[in-house]
């Protein structure tokens, strides 16, 4: 069963929503962030980024950085910023494009992660842990929803239902045009709504990893030290129905081709996978397939039937890719770390894939079939990794508007 937990969260309300709401702290590099708060004084960077009110010499990771976050956090806290008088759940709903998805904003429980009742799929990285662990010490706050879905309830959607029939507490629509609107779960739901959850077996990290991990991290850590309290037993996470969520395709591009000609590499692609021919489509139009820009068009390649034992990771597309092709001809052996390649989500469209390559950037382009949802699920029951970025999410959850104390 999944353990979630009300809390008496610290929001940007009404009018103060827009102005504080930011995108993640990891979507973006130092000096995007800069932009994105210029002129801002209230917005959200300044605390998950806040080596953004630093001169550019000092490190992100040094310890101004941490001290700059908790000051800045304070100073939100007291002027834009709400804290909740009593514990609540909340309702988060986000439209992109006419695609409305909704999540209950909860407390999920750190023993629930440790003990695998929260699933996962994806490694993380130490410096990353780090760097949110010291965030979450050094603010006594999770700053950012971990993304967590689950597989669907007809009596969750009734309480989130109803929900959203009253007054919500934000409503805004952000410069990217996506919507975002927030309500409070009335006390008289919010028992039918901890029962309800109880009743899902399991619950499922969409994004959010190094969140979470920190989350852990930090709870014991407090612990060992004598410090913790109830609420640093539980991180803060926007908790969505699987049925509503939308992957998008993670592509991929290639700086070079391991030493061999134009002629040369096609004829090791054909041999690879099962077809290769020109294509006018720049997507592949199901799963077992990828598109491919080289020599200024795209190309559709089907791969080679999966073996029946193969594991769910191996039937991902991104897996056939990288045992068929990237590994084997293009010599990428372990693209985490391989300078010779680098990912490019889908919401930036395979325009980007194109002028990467006519560019002179990039030798070679590869538009991905999406990950499902199912398969992610299928991996993480099955105790699995994922390869790096196989999946990409949209629309991104704001930071700002629900922040969890401990």
């Amino acid at each position: 069963m999944a353990n979630v937990y009300p809390f008496a969260s610290v929001s940007a309300l009404g009018e103060n929503a827009p102005r504080v709401a930011t995108l993640p702290y990891d979507v973006m590099n130092r000096a995007e962030a800069a932009k994105m708060a210029a002129g801002n004084p209230v917005s959200f960077l300044r605390v998950t980024r806040s080596e953004i009110d630093l001169p550019d010499s000092v490190d992100p990771y040094d310890p101004t950085v941490y001290a700059k976050a908790a000051e800045n956090w304070r100073t939100l806290k007291e002027t834009v910023l709400t804290t909740d008088k009593r514990p609540a759940f909340y309702v988060y709903s986000l439209v992109m494009n006419g695609r409305r998805q909704t999540g209950v904003v909860a407390a999920a429980s750190v023993d629930d992660y440790d003990n695998n009742i929260v699933r996962k799929h994806e490694k993380t990285r130490k410096e990353k842990e780090d760097d949110r662990t010291r965030h979450i010490t050094a603010l006594r706050a999770q700053t950012g929803p971990v993304f967590l879905t689950y597989k669907d309830s007809a009596a969750i959607d009734d309480i989130v239902e109803k929900t959203m029939k009253t007054v919500p507490i934000f409503d805004f629509t952000a410069e990217d045009g996506i919507s975002h609107t927030g309500w409070r779960v009335s006390d008289e739901l919010t028992l039918a709504l901890q029962g309800a959850f109880a009743a899902v077996p399991l619950l499922y990290i969409a994004d959010g990893h190094h969140r979470a991990a920190s989350a852990s991290r930090t709870q014991a850590a407090l612990k060992a030290a004598g410090t913790d309290s109830p609420e640093s037993a539980h991180f803060l996470s926007v908790i969505f129905p699987a049925g509503q969520l939308k992957i998008l395709a993670y592509n991929r591009v290639v700086f070079d081709l391991n030493g061999l000609t134009e002629g040369q590499f096609l004829q090791k692609i054909a041999d690879a996978v099962e077809t290769i021919a020109p294509s006018d489509s720049a997507e592949p139009s199901d799963a077992g397939q990828a598109c491919m820009f080289f020599q200024g068009k795209w190309w559709k390649i089907v791969f080679k039937p999966t073996a029946p034992t193969a594991g769910p990771v191996d039937k991902l597309d991104v897996s056939r890719l990288q045992n068929d092709v990237l590994s084997p001809i293009l010599g990428i052996d372990d693209p985490r770390t391989s300078k010779k390649i680098d990912f490019v989500g889908g919401i930036r469209g395979t325009g980007e894939l194109e002028k990467r390559v006519l560019s002179g950037e990039a030798k070679v382009a590869f538009s991905m079939y999406p990950t499902s949802l199912e398969q992610l699920m299928d991996i993480a029951d099955d105790n699995a990794i994922m390869p790096p970025k196989s999946t990409w999410f949209e629309p991104k959850l704001r930071d700002g508007l629900f922040v969890h104390e401990i």
